[in-house]
């Protein structure tokens, strides 16, 4: 392949990757969604292509709609929560697209886009998220521009956008960091019970593999007596390192060289916790690493 070509696609290279991880909310899924649109890009009639980013990210946009429909299928039979694949990424605090762009990654955000159809997940996250025009978005999806809208409108009314890509301030999040901690260290709960929304919830995802509670808990009471109890037991010979997940502060648990866990949060626009959300799936934790996603 021309070198002018593998350029080109390795400068689109971090937005496809970004696009597919919000459209499939796995790294795994995202980089063979990718790699196949390179493929494609490599055998691609280069006479046909007028414009390559537009066409690069058509194209990916329909290889993760193939996947998103089949993993839908798959996810009627997992064991217990699904929660999104933990990545790593930068924190942003200062620059207000960047910031957008870190609110986009949030676990919550990926778990709201899971209320919407696969079209609309699509015409929602190249629109909002990736300022795409609605009449590229259109035919990347072969319907009509009017339809395009209807479907951008629907998915917006539908995750309720304002409160979801809320940015907490990365000093409070630090601070609940440091109260989770002491409620598992000593099981002093005290800072963490002011942190929490009333109506808290817990979801751990273990896919079946690992011991997990396979029914998410629900209020202030019950996820203070699982944190400050049970993961008291579990997790206090453990390690913790605090990790930038998904565009907010998190947890990395790790032991005997390997990672048990991920913890990360969700918050409401009074910056109060709404959600824990912890990942214990191994397939999940196996690559987890720096990833470039924007």
């Amino acid at each position: 392949m021309h070198r002018d070509y593998g350029r080109a696609f390795e400068n689109a290279r971090p937005t496809l990757m970004g696009l597919a991880y919000r459209m499939l909310g796995s790294r795994a899924d995202a980089e063979d969604a990718v790699q196949d649109t390179f493929e494609r890009w490599a055998s691609a009639d280069r006479a046909l292509i007028e414009n390559e980013a537009a066409w690069l990210t058509a194209t990916c946009t329909r290889r993760c709609l193939d996947m998103l429909r089949a993993a839908h299928r798959k996810r009627v039979d997992y064991v217990g929560a699904w929660l999104p694949e933990p990545i790593q990424t930068p924190v942003e605090s200062e620059v207000q697209d960047k910031l957008d762009l870190s609110a986009s990654l949030t676990t919550a955000f990926l778990l709201m886009l899971e209320r919407l159809t696969p079209k609309e997940r699509a015409a929602y996250i190249l629109h909002d998220v990736f300022d795409v025009p609605y009449g590229q978005i259109a035919s990347t999806l072969d319907i009509r521009e009017e339809a395009c809208r209807k479907l951008v409108s629907r998915a917006k009314a539908s995750i309720g956008q304002a409160k979801v890509r809320h940015a907490t301030p990365v000093e409070r999040q630090n601070q609940l960091l440091a109260a989770f901690r002491a409620a598992i260290a000593g099981g002093n709960t005290a800072q963490l019970t002011a942190l929490l929304s009333e109506d808290v919830r817990l979801s751990t995802d273990g896919g079946g593999k690992v011991p997990a509670v396979l029914e998410t808990l629900h209020g202030k009471s019950d996820v203070l007596a699982f944190v400050s109890d049970r993961l008291q037991s579990y997790w206090a010979r453990f390690e913790w390192l605090g990790a930038d997940l998904n565009g907010t502060r998190g947890m990395i648990v790790r032991g005997q060289g390997e990672t048990h866990a991920t913890v990360s949060f969700g918050y409401d626009d009074a910056d109060r916790v709404t959600d824990i959300y912890i990942v214990r799936n191994p397939d999940k934790l196996a690559h987890l690493s720096e990833m470039t996603i924007h």
